[in-house]
């Protein structure tokens, strides 16, 4: 039987551990990945699914989030935020939200999961269905650092949480569906070793029920942006993905190859563009080389630098820095200079927001 109109359930608290220094002072669903908020990216996957109805479950960085996504209206959405006192686990971040649910099916969405293509063949498919549960799985190298889906004769028979053992590289990803009976699940839930409420007990809760929990296998690209690494490897993926676009401008001195974004307002002056890149709106780029693979967000300045591979956020300055910047992920409003000296060798920077570094 088909199901009525679904909700959509983001989390977007937790602490960001394992990116700091980097979230010390920001949300890590608001890191860009070609210079749009990785949070964005799920509010759109949704509203593509016809899901407009958006609850966004917010901690400690909720002043930032409703700032950047405000009422919902610029995604065609109607936007109500929930609080969540501590990161107690996604499972109590659904049973925290039962009122804004309502017994609706969902979609709950970590805020900080990209998926390319996004998932609307499998939502339909939920919607269409009779099941109780729809979770998404992908096969990885790492399974152990997962909830990990066992399967038997195509169906869903276990569901554990960071097995030390894996039996299965079924990785479950940041990304399910539900409908009603989830509510009875998370309510008889107890907390696991880690003192959180488990997404992987609340789907094995609705198995030992006998309840209908279906799995799907994603193809496409995902990714949990949770460390540094990994949104280094999302950017350069998402900024292949995207065509050429020129909005701002590029003086006749500089010289441009690959696909390459400028932004409304931005300059680029002398300089080398490498592409896949994107330069943001009103950032100035003089005397520089940037690319591959390089996101320079809004209001930014680079002047006399080279950037490889790297994702800088708005409002920062780098200023004759004379070795390579590779592999980096730089905060806002910080300020990079150096003595202009050019070495042959490159360093790898994670500076979080309003550092300050005199490079020599």
């Amino acid at each position: 039987m088909a199901k009525e109109k679904l909700r959509g359930l983001i989390l977007s608290g937790g602490k960001g551990e394992r990116l700091r220094p980097f979230t010390y002072s920001g949300a890590k669903q608001l890191v860009p990945i070609a210079n749009k908020p990785v949070l964005f990216y799920v509010i759109e996957d949704l509203v593509a699914c016809g899901i407009t109805d958006i609850g966004i479950v917010v901690g400690d960085t909720q002043a930032q989030v409703k700032e950047a996504v405000g009422d919902g209206d610029r995604f065609g959405a109607r936007v109500a935020y929930i609080q969540q006192e501590a990161p107690l686990g996604i499972a109590h971040a659904v049973k925290i939200a039962a009122d804004f649910l309502a017994d609706h099916p969902f979609v709950l969405y970590l805020g900080d999961n990209l998926v390319l293509g996004g998932v609307a063949s499998f939502v339909q498919r939920f919607r269409g269905d009779s099941s109780n549960c729809q979770i998404l799985l992908r096969r990885v190298d790492t399974p152990q650092s997962f909830g990990v889906a066992e399967m038997v004769d195509g169906r869903v028979a276990r569901v554990v949480e960071k097995p030390s053992q894996p039996t299965s590289d079924l990785a479950v990803i940041g990304v399910y569906m539900f409908d009603r009976h989830v509510f009875e699940a998370v309510q008889q839930l107890r907390p696991s070793a880690r003192g959180e409420l488990e997404i992987t007990d609340t789907i094995q809760y609705l198995i030992d029920k006998g309840l209908a929990v279906q799995a799907q296998e994603l193809n496409q690209y995902w990714m949990d942006t949770g460390k540094m690494g990994d949104i280094l490897e999302a950017n350069a993926v998402v900024l292949d993905a995207l065509p050429s676009r020129m909005e701002g401008s590029i003086d006749s001195a500089s010289r441009v190859g690959g696909k390459v974004i400028v932004e409304r307002g931005a300059q680029v002056i002398n300089s080398v563009l490498e592409g896949p890149l994107i330069i943001g709106e009103e950032s100035r780029i003089v005397d520089s080389q940037i690319g591959p693979h390089t996101s320079i967000y809004h209001h930014c300045q680079v002047e006399g630098s080279r950037i490889a591979n790297s994702v800088v956020l708005e409002h920062t300055l780098i200023e004759r820095v004379g070795y390579r910047i590779e592999d980096s992920l730089i905060g806002r409003y910080v300020e990079l200079r150096g003595d202009g000296k050019t070495e042959e060798r490159c360093c790898a920077l994670t500076l979080g927001d309003h550092s300050q570094i005199r490079a020599v």
